[in-house]
């Protein structure tokens, strides 16, 4: 803080002091002094400089001694110094902590170069015969093709580029032209999310990918608190890449447009940092910095995460601070729980991963705060897995608003607290799925 700053500071403390000493309001010492209120205001918040006569007509008007002014001035002056020195400690940590984050992004940045530059992809050699009949077929479907790639993957999977161009009156979708290479090569092949839906009249350039192992189905069901407008509880489905399947769901502490608002924050920033390739924990921490930089404007929030590899079948669960989740088998249900506090409490956040291996049939199902606390109302949450394991239906949807209903039913039809259901079926596709 630089010199005339800290004078105007403790000026402004000074008349403070005095004022609240006295018992009276900005309202009465700016009626006393003449001047208005937004003046004394300012003055006591160190922004405006006032001048001698203004200062004497203040002390004055508050009756205040000489032995009493040079008092409370020396008094005022140390705890000025004491202020500031202590705002100054905030900084130096507040910047210190920054400095640190920083440097933890950039060491994830490079992390993220280093496995780009490890990334492993073959070129699969591919006969100029073959090639030529792949183009035959595809010029009698009025396609051009220019140039054609099969590569394989660091995971042995089949990636394809191929560069061509539409001839016809009726461009072809991406899909279409991705189901005609899937009949040439044999191998059932996905379009990328990055690819054009139609071909344009120029050479465009489409990927493909080996289709997964597994398919899904997701379905969301909630509930607003009854004394809001707006859910604090927020939720996303995403693809990261072609063959994963990522959800998240953020339950806002409180309710309301500020739950609603840092919920949001949470699972957006999720699925910015993860699409640009930052590892999950790393994510976390920097979300988790963000609401504590918001310090009393912002709350805490939970965090679940659950990120599912279609290819295996391998699934993951983050949580932080989120309530527990399910995996239904037929009748088996496994409950994975977590015991740790929500982002925005500690400055390294407590992370909890925890992985299964899904079947042909299963579901996962994640819920926020509130449907626990409907089932306190009636059956307990301990009770939750049983209702689970005899549901019948097998549309995740369905599933999703059936489990809402009956908490809802706990609960006597009150909805204390947002409640979010969201359900994830997963199913093998068959040899006819795959080779239609």
């Amino acid at each position: 803080m630089k010199n005339e700053e800290q004078k105007l500071y403790q000026i402004g403390e000074y008349v403070r002091i005095c004022r609240k000493k006295g018992g009276y309001s900005q309202e009465e010492l700016a009626e006393g002094v003449d001047v208005s209120k937004m003046t004394i205001s300012r003055i006591e918040n160190g922004e405006n400089a006032m001048s001698i006569l203004l200062f004497f007509q203040i002390v004055s008007f508050l009756d205040i001694s000489e032995e009493e002014v040079i008092r409370l001035f020396r008094n005022c002056d140390k705890e000025c110094r004491e202020a500031v020195d202590r705002r100054a400690i905030l900084w130096q940590k507040k910047l210190s902590e920054n400095k640190s984050l920083m440097v933890d992004q950039l060491r994830e940045m490079s992390k993220i170069m280093m496995e780009l530059a490890k990334e492993n992809r073959r070129c699969v050699p591919m006969s100029s015969r073959r090639f030529k009949q792949i183009a035959h077929a595809f010029k009698e479907m009025e396609l051009q093709l220019k140039s054609l790639y099969l590569i394989e993957n660091e995971n042995g999977r089949t990636e394809i580029s191929v560069t061509l161009k539409g001839k016809g009156k009726n461009p072809l979708s991406s899909d279409e032209v991705g189901d005609l290479l899937s009949v040439l090569l044999g191998t059932h092949l996905s379009s990328r999310q990055d690819n054009k839906f139609f071909l344009s009249e120029g050479f465009e350039t489409l990927y493909y990918v080996e289709e997964s192992r597994f398919h899904t189905l997701t379905g969301v069901a909630k509930a607003v608190k009854e004394t809001e407008q707006i859910s604090g509880d927020n939720y996303s489905f995403f693809e990261m890449e072609t063959g994963n399947l990522t959800a998240v769901l953020s339950d806002g502490m409180g309710s309301g447009d500020k739950a609603c608002a840092d919920s949001t924050m949470v699972v957006e920033l999720v699925q910015r940092f993860l699409e640009a390739g930052f590892q999950m924990e790393m994510a976390i921490q920097m979300i988790n910095s963000t609401l504590l930089s918001g310090g009393e404007q912002s709350n805490m929030s939970t965090l679940d995460v659950c990120s599912l590899d279609l290819y295996s079948g391998e699934c993951h669960f983050i949580k932080v601070g989120s309530s527990s989740s399910y995996i239904k088998r037929q009748h088996l249900v496994d409950r994975i729980s977590s015991g740790n506090l929500p982002l925005g409490i500690f400055q390294k956040p407590d992370v909890e991963s925890i992985g299964r291996t899904l079947m042909d049939g299963d579901y996962i199902i994640m819920i926020s705060d509130g449907i626990l606390d409907a089932l306190s109302q009636g059956i307990g949450e301990d009770m939750l897995s049983e209702f689970i394991g005899s549901l019948t239906v097998e549309n995740p949807g369905e599933m999703a608003n059936t489990i809402l209903r009956y908490c809802i039913q706990q609960s006597r039809g009150h909805i204390r607290d947002d409640m979010t259901v969201m359900v994830i079926g997963i199913w093998e596709r068959n040899v006819e799925d795959r080779a239609s």
